[in-house]
């Protein structure tokens, strides 16, 4: 009888916390029980960096070891997006069939999904058309990393089996563990209320003046339940995102605005 090889799954693994992260490190302990997982990630912490990309300078790319003396994957000098790119591009010898960007350190829920750099890692991943998620951890005290890979795993399982279409864009964010066990998970949409802005003002010891922005909580609006929402609640939220920004619901209206003058 001849024998059936089953290819192996191709999995990207990056972040915007740095290379060596925790979050990453036990995520792709996770990941390898799914298939083959490749590390490329930016070699320090990106967080807020949104969906930046290196134009103006060379980026320098390097592997790096693991604790064990293992390959843990490639070290990029840039950001989570660039660090896709170069994955896919350059440093893979096919493109992989999953990407993950994780496990943040803090929630990428509500607005917070505009300014992540690990959320425009998963972006950058759906642009190739390949299903992309982003996986993040509720700010806590004590990261419970392992548990929220294990957490993280479960859902991306679920997403593979049902096979969605190729580059469908999910956020994925975990309560901290501190809560206790998650109460299960919600498929909600991104919250839009505001966090509390604001900045301290500051003077270092030579009399220059600086701000270091503060931050609250967003501010929900209401309506319908959100990650915001869910995941305050003890829940993992799951959201559906997309790159498209055209308001396309206007565009027949904009469309027949006169234009002439």
């Amino acid at each position: 009888m001849e024998r059936i090889e089953v290819e192996t799954m191709r999995i990207l693994l990056t972040n915007d916390d740095g290379v060596f992260a925790p979050g990453l490190r036990a995520l792709r302990k996770e990941l390898m029980k799914l298939g083959e997982v490749t590390v490329v990630a930016p070699a320090l912490e990106q967080s807020g960096v949104a969906h930046t990309i290196t134009l103006l300078n060379p980026v320098v790319v390097k592997q790096v070891a693991d604790d064990d003396g293992s390959i843990l994957g490639w070290s990029v000098e840039g950001s989570p997006a660039d660090s896709v790119k170069l994955a896919i591009c350059e440093l893979m010898e096919r493109p992989p069939d999953l990407i993950v960007s994780g496990i943040n350190s803090g929630a990428n829920a509500g607005i917070n999904v505009l300014y992540s750099g690990t959320v425009a890692a998963a972006i950058e991943g759906a642009f190739f058309k390949i299903t992309s998620v982003a996986v993040s951890l509720e700010l806590s005290e004590r990261f419970d990393y392992p548990t929220a890979a294990r957490r993280a795993r479960t859902v991306i399982e679920r997403i593979l089996v049902i096979k969605p279409a190729d580059g469908s864009l999910f956020n994925v964010n975990i309560p901290a563990h501190s809560r206790g066990e998650a109460k299960g998970v919600k498929v909600v949409p991104m919250g839009l209320g505001r966090h509390g802005e604001g900045f301290e003002r500051r003077q270092d010891p030579r009399g220059r003046t600086y701000y270091w922005l503060t931050y609250t909580p967003p501010r929900e609006v209401p309506g319908p339940e959100t990650d915001v929402t869910a995941l305050a609640d003890g829940y993992v939220t799951v959201s559906p995102l997309h790159f498209d920004m055209t308001r396309h619901d206007l565009l027949q209206d904009v469309a027949g605005w006169d234009w002439t003058g």
